[in-house]
């Protein structure tokens, strides 16, 4: 009836399994009843009213008032249409929903229980795993944000660019604030610009090859000398979504070996 290339095509739009499979069986009908679509997708009828109840939220389906309801499906692209439209205003409203409760006295709640939490648990226990390029680069940007007095950054080649492209902004606030801020990278022209562009608000040496100089190589990022995120996997060998990164705001981790380990590469460095 539809091939699994467009079925997967469907699932990359959000829909899931049962709604794709029933989105299908009811374009080639036009119009049918919950009954008759559960039969020829193999969709249980007990889930069927409410999976053909949320693809009419979505806007592939019209649902017709009638005994018993029969359902109507929406042309393709008019449908991809109102679920684009859709999409914008669910996202407008969470927005909404977000940006009224910072202002909530809920808030402030939540963060003299977190601060309550926080004073009692050692801060060597504050560390975990994160997968994923984006989760580390959300974790760094909670730093970036909250530091008070210094960020040392050792990273790579690909690691300097999406340093600039993902957190120039923070970087400049942070320089704006009096930070001081150590970037040591290998430099090259992939990333050139940059480190030209990190060197206005950063102090930027290069740094050669483990193999060449010697001293340690990969992606640390250290605030305030007791912080850090530290990537586990190659950016260059290894997928984003399978990167894999630790966090710790262990000050004797961060103050003993994190910084002094920095220093050292910095220290060595042109």
């Amino acid at each position: 009836m539809i091939s699994q290339k467009s079925l997967d095509a469907l699932k990359g739009i959000g829909l899931n399994l049962y709604e794709r499979k029933l989105y299908a069986a009811l374009l080639s009908r036009g119009t049918s009843t919950a009954g008759e679509l559960s039969e020829m997708s193999s969709v249980p009828r007990s889930r069927s009213y409410d999976v053909l109840e949320s693809l009419a939220d979505k806007g592939f389906v019209i649902v017709q008032n009638a005994k018993p309801l029969r359902y109507v499906a929406i042309a393709p692209k008019e449908a991809l249409s109102r679920a684009t439209k859709r999409l914008h205003e669910k996202l407008d409203e969470n927005v909404q929903r977000f940006e009224e409760f910072k202002n909530s006295p809920a808030l402030s709640e939540l963060v003299s229980l977190h601060t309550d939490g926080v004073s009692l648990v050692s801060s060597a226990d504050l560390s975990g795993a994160m997968k994923g390029r984006y989760a580390m680069h959300q974790q760094i940007e909670t730093m970036f944000k909250s530091a008070e007095k210094s960020l040392d950054i050792l990273t790579t080649e690909e690691g300097l660019n999406q340093l600039h492209t993902v957190h120039a902004g923070l970087l400049q606030s942070a320089a704006d604030k009096g930070l001081k801020i150590r970037i040591a990278a290998p430099i090259t022209q992939k990333n050139s610009e940059a480190a030209e562009a990190l060197g206005v608000v950063a102090d930027v040496k290069h740094l050669k090859s483990s193999e060449v100089s010697g001293l340690p190589a990969g992606r640390m990022i250290l605030a305030d000398n007791k912080e850090v995120v530290m990537a586990l996997t190659d950016d260059a060998t290894t997928h984003s979504t399978q990167e894999v990164s630790f966090w710790t705001a262990s000050d004797h981790f961060g103050s003993a070996f994190a910084k002094p380990t920095f220093d050292m590469i910095w220290n060595h460095l042109d």
